[in-house]
């Protein structure tokens, strides 16, 4: 009876202690070779992230860099002016207008519905738009601070990655070790993107971060989110071995063994 009953309970006490290893060993294979998969991705996110939390937002944006403009106010009467001169020119009643000034010199964006804008010099009339390589860094060099220096203009008819704005554009190259480039929109004369060496690999960790490698956009792509559904079950077999690891699984069984 005694060697009955002590087989019985070897049985049972080594069924409870198989069942146990077979989960741990599975979830265990499954840890390991997700850690060693998951690796790259895994720093991706955390050296990326680190960089964001430590690299101020408005710096890589370039705000820092902007000069402040004392706004120019335009006279009543240079505005009553232009305003006829438009409709001469065949600006209608559908049309918006919106006067400010592009440096010292009065003008009107015209827009109607989806369609391009229109910059009007108030003054002579004159279509400004698509605005002119001279006036695109003329435009650029007044809104950087310092005593920058263009060292190229370029035009910009389609988007990329580092440039999403208005087409077409202007793109205007600084002087010095940050690579500095503003972008100019033709149509506005208005600078919509400031770019730099720190903004383009504050972009390239953005790829990184979402594992987006085409458009630094996109973070539904298919790579993302079966990186973070695998990173999800390895912290779900890394909860499953926590308490194997720590010994308590073991302490769980000698307990019961003194039962």
């Amino acid at each position: 009876m005694n060697l009955a009953a002590s087989s019985v309970q070897d049985f049972q006490q080594g069924g409870r202690g198989g069942a146990g290893l077979s989960v741990t060993s599975v979830a265990g294979k499954v840890h390991k070779w997700l850690a060693l998969l998951l690796t790259v991705p895994i720093l991706f996110w955390f050296g990326s992230g680190f960089f964001f939390a430590l690299v101020p937002i408005d710096r890589v944006r370039g705000e820092h860099r902007i000069r402040e403009q004392a706004p120019v106010a335009v006279p009543l009467r240079v505005a009553g002016d232009g305003l006829r001169r438009l409709a001469d020119a065949g600006v209608g009643a559908g049309d918006r207008v919106e006067i400010r000034a592009l440096g010292s010199r009065p003008v009107a964006l015209v827009t109607r519905g989806e369609g391009r804008p229109r910059l009007y010099d108030l003054v002579s009339g004159a279509r400004l738009s698509p605005i002119t390589r001279a006036m695109a860094a003329e435009i650029a060099t007044r809104d950087h601070v310092g005593r920058p220096r263009p060292t190229g203009v370029t035009a910009v008819f389609t988007a990329s990655p580092e440039y999403r704005g208005a087409l077409p554009a202007w793109r205007v190259d600084f002087t010095g070790d940050t690579r500095r480039s503003l972008y100019v929109a033709a149509d506005t004369g208005v600078v919509t993107a400031r770019r730099s060496t720190l903004w383009r690999v504050y972009d390239f960790l953005w790829a990184l971060h979402i594992l987006d490698f085409e458009e630094h956009q996109d973070f539904n792509t298919p790579l993302l989110i079966a990186a973070t559904a695998l990173s999800l079950i390895l912290l779900v077999t890394g909860v499953i071995l926590f308490p194997e690891r720590l010994g308590l699984v073991k302490r769980r069984r000698r307990r019961s063994d003194d039962v």
